[in-house]
């Protein structure tokens, strides 16, 4: 019996001191962190809200290797597939290197509002693309109250892949499964990178009142579009 409250004790001894070295290790990122919430003349600013829907688009402000880090300096969406054309969609942050999109609807072929959706998301819908592994990005958020928080990404995946989510830079859910949404049935090729889906309950995250930065990883795989993560407080 006293083996086993020694043990007991070991470790929750040893579960403080894991949770007290995150805790202070999160202070310290966020002291030394340079990014700033996104801000532009539609969306306002501020760090995103949770609970709530958190855009994948407004990541933070603060450039490669500090905000996010993509593998090339080009975005392939915003000035290129989508022609810089002065309208506010085909030139959304186009000088960064994390390549952004929109979602598309009632064009021919059709290309996000398809049979082939899981979900169909909103039109005109910003997200995040033509991701690989390895790269990131930042969300400042702001958190309404101390607890659990599941996580809902909506997503399309070709192949699938994994992702990882950092909280104030420690790692806080992952790796995340992400399945893939391939359809065989669809017969325009290049529009398997379009079908809409919503991993459901991903992942659930431990985050502290007030601001956090929350960090999205591409594990493996790539070829993802992430559009919003929902986070909501868990009931338990």
């Amino acid at each position: 019996m006293m083996q086993f409250v020694r043990f007991y004790i070991g470790f929750l001894s040893a579960a403080l001191f894991v949770a007290v070295s995150a805790a202070q290790s999160g202070a310290d990122f966020l002291s030394q962190y340079k990014g700033t919430p996104f801000h532009d003349s539609k969306y306002g600013g501020g760090p995103q809200k949770i609970p709530g829907t958190v855009m994948c688009a407004y990541y933070d402000l603060g450039g490669e290797g500090v905000a996010y880090h993509d593998v090339d300096a080009k975005n392939n969406g915003s000035g290129a597939l989508n022609p810089a054309n002065g309208t506010y969609m085909n030139e959304f942050r186009m000088k960064e290197g994390v390549d952004t999109s929109y979602t598309k609807f009632g064009l021919d072929p059709k290309i996000d509002d398809t049979s082939y959706d899981k979900v169909t998301p909103a039109e005109g819908l910003l997200y995040v693309g033509w991701t690989e592994a390895g790269e990131w990005f930042n969300l400042t958020v702001e958190v309404a109250e101390t607890a659990e928080y599941s996580v809902d990404l909506l997503y399309t995946s070709n192949r699938g892949g994994t992702i990882s989510l950092d909280v104030n830079g420690n790692q806080a859910g992952g790796p995340l499964k992400i399945a893939s949404t391939y359809d065989a049935g669809d017969p325009v090729a290049w529009r398997q990178w379009h079908h809409w889906n919503v991993a459901r309950d991903l992942a659930r995250v431990q985050l502290e009142k007030g601001r956090n930065v929350l960090t999205v990883h591409t594990v493996t795989e790539g070829q993802m579009n992430y559009a919003t993560l929902e986070f909501r407080r868990t009931t338990r």
